[in-house]
């Protein structure tokens, strides 16, 4: 074949080559939009959950601190010398128990004088009241006059009044030999102890010991005010009980609570309030930072959904329903109440679908796949976290 032929040949089939691509690609072009507008917008894949009706404890979650029902600062009455200490440093004492001795030799001596004291009167008394007997009879048989007779009666009553007045000292001298020992004046712990054998103490001087009651002890918390009233309708009803954990969660506390203030702290918006519980494992210590959980109140058929379903616009929080369509539609809630994953609102209803995950890639009208494809959708449980099947 010529030279010339076989160049006009290899021309042909590359124009060939090129027309036959040019026209897939304008056919392929021609025909995707077509094909889009036929397959529709995609899916969005998403979980749901089922709005479900059930009744929610509205639990209250604050920080407490851990306080003394009662401590006491024991300091000495009288001016003396401590004699002995009978305690030491932290130890647990019980209603009575004796923690410190004075040099009670002055007080014992007037006491021992004011008891003589009273025996003198006693026998003073007896004898006047023998002589008035006899003047009585005296004065029946005309022997003496009206005026011995009072005087023996005057002679009576005044040694009745000074008896009664030294047995008042006597008294007296006991109260201030009791000053001499320090009691512990209910069941508690010790501190430090500020006195030694041989100090000198004074009447409101240096303390000598702090006593705290460690069992039963007490949690004071503040909750805000708009829980007033239903905390005051809770106690009302019966006793409202509190629960606290300490060792790292490990273990839960239960208590009451026993004291509500009496008046809102107007600064803060909250009311004072305190919880007692048992400590006679001593977990609880005055001064220590806890977390105070009660349930005052109940929201009764509440709509219940997973908190990840809640959406929250520019103007209000709503969430995505999934009608029969499979399309969604935002719906605005309002929130009574959120606790450990789940949320009780209102403006949706029970049994209806909604978002949970995906809700960020959605539209009112979106098109969904619910699950991982299979259609299936999970419900609000105690976590809060709707699942797939």
């Amino acid at each position: 074949m010529p030279a010339g032929r076989r160049r006009f040949l290899a021309l042909v089939a590359v124009a060939f080559v090129v027309l036959a691509g040019l026209g897939a690609w304008w056919l392929a072009r021609d025909k995707s939009p077509q094909a889009a507008a036929k397959a529709g917008p995609a899916a969005v894949p998403v979980t749901a959950a089922i709005v479900e009706k059930r009744d929610v404890p509205v639990t209250l979650r604050v920080n407490g601190s851990v306080v003394a029902i009662q401590t006491v600062d024991l300091r000495a009455q009288v001016t003396s010398t401590v004699r002995e200490v009978h305690i030491r440093e932290g130890q647990n004492v019980g209603k009575g128990d004796l923690l410190v001795s004075l040099d009670s030799r002055a007080e014992e001596a007037n006491v021992k004088k004011a008891e003589a004291q009273v025996q003198k009167d006693l026998a003073d008394l007896a004898n006047a009241r023998r002589t008035l007997e006899r003047q009585k009879q005296l004065f029946a048989q005309k022997f003496i006059a009206q005026s011995a007779l009072d005087a023996a009666e005057n002679q009576v009553a005044s040694l009745e009044g000074q008896l009664a007045v030294d047995r008042a000292a006597a008294e007296s001298a006991k109260v201030s030999l009791g000053y001499t020992r320090i009691r512990a004046s209910f069941a508690g712990r010790t501190g430090a102890i500020g006195v030694r054998p041989g100090s000198v103490v004074q009447p409101n001087g240096a303390v000598l010991v702090t006593v705290t009651q460690i069992d039963p002890i007490q949690v004071a918390f503040t909750l805000p005010e708009k829980e007033l009233p239903g905390l005051a309708k809770a106690i009302a009803a019966g006793p409202v009980e509190a629960s606290i954990t300490v060792d790292d969660n490990a273990r839960q506390l239960k208590g009451r609570v026993n004291f509500v203030d009496n008046a809102v702290d107007t600064t803060t918006g909250t009311i004072r309030a305190k919880a007692q519980f048992e400590n006679r494992d001593a977990r609880l210590w005055p001064g220590m930072y806890v977390s105070v959980a009660l349930s005052p109140r109940t929201l009764e058929g509440a709509a219940v959904v997973p908190v990840q379903a809640v959406q929250t616009g520019p103007d209000s929080r709503f969430v995505y329903v999934i009608g029969e369509e499979r399309k969604v539609s935002a719906k605005p809630v309002a929130i009574a109440h959120i606790d450990r994953g789940i949320a009780a609102v209102t403006g949706v209803e029970p049994g209806e679908r909604v978002v949970v995950e995906g809700a960020q890639n959605l539209r009112p009208g979106s098109l969904v796949s619910v699950g991982d494809g299979r259609g299936g959708e999970g419900k609000a449980g105690k976590g809060g976290k709707a699942k797939g099947p």
